[in-house]
C-alpha cells in the first residue's frame, strides 16, 4: 500500500509498532514514505503519532492480529478475543479519533478500514471466533463513521484485500500487491466516490 500510494505521489506515513522495523522497511520501499513508531493498541502510542502529523488526507488502518483457527465461539479464549479487539476494532477507532481533525481540514479525505471476508455476516460460520467478531465490529464502525462524516465529505469504506501472501495470510495468499490494489483504489476514491461500503478489488461484497 505504502508503495503503491507514493507512487501516485502521495507523501506517506508507515506506521510500525517496531521503530527499527518500520524504518527499515520505509528504506526498502523507497519514494516518499516517512517511518512513524505506532501501536493502536496504546493511546499514548497513538497521540504521540498524530501531533506529529501537520495535515493527513487519507487513513489507512491496517492494523490486524490473531487469525485464531483454533478457537471455537463456544469456548474461547475470551482475554485472546479481547486482544484481538482491542488492535482490529478499537486500534482503528483510537487513531482515527486521533487524528479525525486533521482529516476534516482536508478537502478530501478517506477512511480505508482493511476487514476481511471472514468478518462477513452474510456467510459467517463456526471458528475463528476472536478474529471474525472484530472485523465483523470493524464493518459496523465503517457504517457509523461513514454516516457521521458524510457532512464532512470524508468517505469511508471498509475493504477486505482477500487471502493475501502476508506473514498472518501465509505463502498460499494471493501476491501482496494485488490486495493492496483494492484498498490503494479506496484510499484515491473522487469526490463522488461510495462511502459506507465493502469492497474486494473495487467490487462491493456482502457485509
Amino acid at each position: 500500500m505504502c508503495r503503491q500510494l507514493a507512487q501516485r505521489g502521495y507523501v506517506v506515513v508507515l506506521g510500525a509498532r517496531d521503530a527499527a522495523k518500520g524504518a527499515r522497511a520505509a528504506r526498502q520501499l523507497g519514494g516518499d514514505i516517512h517511518p512513524v513508531q505506532l501501536d493502536v493498541a496504546d493511546a499514548g502510542s497513538v497521540r504521540a503519532a498524530a501531533d506529529g502529523l501537520d495535515r493527513l488526507d487519507v487513513l489507512v488502518n491496517n492494523a490486524a492480529i490473531l487469525y485464531d483457527t483454533w478457537q471455537r465461539g463456544i469456548d474461547a479464549d475470551l482475554d485472546q478475543v479481547r486482544e484481538a479487539l482491542d488492535t482490529n476494532l478499537l486500534g482503528a477507532w483510537r487513531v482515527t479519533q486521533a487524528v479525525l481533525p486533521l482529516l476534516r481540514a482536508s478537502p478530501a479525505a478517506r477512511i480505508v478500514n482493511v476487514s476481511s471476508g471472514a468478518g462477513a455476516l452474510t456467510d459467517m460460520g463456526a471458528g475463528t471466533p476472536a478474529y471474525r467478531t472484530s472485523k465483523a465490529a470493524l464493518n459496523a464502525l465503517t457504517r457509523i463513521l461513514a454516516a457521521e462524516l458524510r457532512g464532512d465529505a470524508i468517505l469511508v469504506n471498509s475493504v477486505c484485500p482477500g487471502w493475501v501472501a502476508t506473514d498472518m495470510g501465509g505463502a498460499g495468499g494471493r501476491p501482496v500487491a494485488d490486495g493492496a490494489a483494492g484498498i490503494v483504489w479506496a484510499a484515491t476514491l473522487p469526490d463522488d466516490g461510495p462511502t459506507a461500503g465493502f469492497f474486494r478489488d473495487g467490487r462491493a461484497i456482502d457485509w
